[in-house]
């Protein structure tokens, strides 16, 4: 199958469920939906916990296996690969934030965010240049031989946004990414995702985002899609 466009859908799904079987009970995580995101968009999925944001997040990425229905990744089946094609799809395509940072404590700032380009077997000469660029974008280009232990909430989470740039995905998932975060800094790591979204030079970057708060989702987002019981219960376009 081909890819999209440029402009077209970026990720779409068709009745898209996700159940779990908890003994007697079927938990509907995802249950049936059926939504189109386009290149170069930022949506914000809000809802209670418990509402299927992650759920669905973790079937846009090819984390998790859908019980029924599909979702297509620039034009692509997730479905349809195999493990290793989708491995190689979240390395190259997808690049993934969470509330936990998930950063090595060992590793330096500079290792972290290189790991990316090793699993994608990109040359070790290229890599410290790729490193220094995604670590440039989120304003730590001079934190290279920190470790995670020395930095901040905010400074970790922009760590672990340069780790998930750093092989230059066309389409950034995160999952709660100021979860962890005080106010003020949750404000700048949204600035920074919109920037991101919306680069002053250089192509755009599709963005989804799981989050709870309204209030930033309203600033920053282009379209909110509310969640409850696994399903879609209403899109507002910003």
């Amino acid at each position: 199958m081909s890819e999209s466009k440029p402009n077209g859908a970026a990720i779409r799904t068709e009745q898209l469920a996700r159940h779990y079987s908890m003994g007697s009970s079927v938990i509907r995580a995802v249950d049936g939906i059926s939504l189109e995101v386009r290149s170069g968009e930022f949506v914000a999925f809000l809802g209670a916990s418990g509402s299927g944001k992650s759920s669905l997040l973790n079937l846009l990425a090819g984390l998790d296996h859908p019980t029924s229905g599909a979702v297509f990744v620039l034009g692509h089946e997730l479905g349809r690969m195999t493990s290793l094609e989708l491995s190689r799809h979240r390395n190259q395509t997808i690049g993934m934030v969470f509330q936990s940072f998930n950063l090595l404590p060992r590793m330096t700032v500079m290792e972290n965010v290189e790991l990316p380009l090793r699993l994608a077997d990109v040359p070790r000469p290229a890599r410290p240049a790729r490193v220094k660029e995604a670590l440039e974008r989120v304003g730590l280009g001079e934190r290279l031989a920190h470790r995670p232990g020395e930095l901040s909430g905010g400074e970790q989470q922009r760590v672990a946004m340069a780790r998930a740039l750093v092989n230059r995905p066309r389409i950034l998932l995160a999952d709660e990414p100021t979860g962890n975060l005080d106010s003020n800094t949750g404000e700048e790591i949204l600035r920074l995702i919109a920037g991101i979204n919306r680069p002053a030079n250089g192509e755009p970057t599709t963005v989804l985002m799981v989050t709870h708060e309204r209030a930033l989702a309203e600033r920053y987002a282009g379209r909110i899609v509310t969640l409850a019981d696994g399903r879609i219960e209403r899109i507002e376009q910003r």
